[in-house]
């Protein structure tokens, strides 16, 4: 109750709370890609990747969330054609990426003259820092998302399921899943005040996971995610409030323990479908 009241009180925390719900509309959609795809450690390497342009930004005086949607983009692109053309060496291309990005935005950053930058808060996350400004900016890239996926509905989920069929469909696979990466590189960079790159996994693939162990089409699955990716960070930042918890972790944290009830609810309703199942059966045996 004292959360639900502050939010009239502090515009910070319904700054929070705002960005928050936007972020899992990003999540919800491109994170039921991320899952489907099995791309997680390509998003993975792209988030990393992020700290890089980042750095970059400040030194040269920018805003930095520029610096991370550039080279974000730029990271998809990379391992898009890496993948492509260098299969064998995927993940150890992706590793580099991975580990020489976060080096250069650590070291731009510790050059950038007279000016200390909190690190913490752009590995970790810090939703209460969020602006109105923020918002509008996270608003816009939800919109291409939604955009980009209405448009290629169709061909993102034939290549995110049978590759080899959406070849002989005439569709161009390397294009769209260049797209595909895109997306969660613009889903990267709205989490990064969320969650932070650390724990951007997390948010970008649990609840999507969760989902899709309840889901019967990719639309629904979607969809349930979205709900839920907005009631963890929902949650998430009330806990931090009460108890005084890094909000970022704490989603994370609600995040893994709601894949694990999931999962566990999943296999106890698939336990009693079975027992059911068989008594149906040796009833039917009885009574022939």
């Amino acid at each position: 109750m004292n959360f639900f009241s502050a939010l009239g009180s502090f515009d910070f925390l319904m700054h929070a709370l705002l960005g928050g719900l936007l972020a899992s509309i990003a999540c919800g959609i491109v994170g039921a890609f991320v899952v489907v795809r099995r791309i997680g450690y390509m998003a993975g390497g792209i988030a990393h990747t992020v700290l890089g342009g980042m750095g970059i930004a400040y030194y040269l005086g920018h805003p930095p969330m520029g610096g991370a949607l550039i080279s974000a983009l730029i990271a998809a692109f990379i391992i898009s054609a890496v993948s492509r053309h260098a299969a064998e060496q995927e993940d150890t291309i992706i590793s580099a990426l991975w580990a020489v990005g976060m080096a250069t935005g650590v070291l731009f950053i510790a050059k950038t003259p007279g000016y200390n930058v909190d690190l913490m808060s752009y590995l970790f996350g810090n939703v209460l820092m969020i602006s109105q400004q923020d918002l509008l900016f996270i608003a816009i890239l939800d919109v291409a998302i939604i955009a980009i996926t209405l448009l290629f509905y169709r061909q993102l989920v034939l290549v995110c399921f049978d590759p080899e069929f959406a070849t002989i469909r005439g569709i161009p696979v390397a294009a769209v899943h260049t797209l595909l990466l895109c997306m969660v590189a613009l889903t990267v960079v709205i989490l990064i005040q969320i969650v932070g790159l650390i724990l951007v996994i997390a948010m970008l693939t649990l609840p999507a996971a969760s989902a899709r162990l309840f889901s019967t089409s990719l639309a629904l699955m979607m969809l349930i995610a979205t709900l839920l990716g907005g009631m963890l960070t929902s949650i998430g930042l009330g806990l931090s409030f009460t108890w005084d918890l890094p909000a970022g972790a704490s989603t994370a944290v609600l995040s893994g323990i709601a894949y694990l009830v999931a999962l566990g609810a999943k296999k106890m309703w698939q336990a009693r479908a079975k027992s059911r199942s068989q008594r149906k059966g040796f009833g039917a045996g009885l009574s022939s």
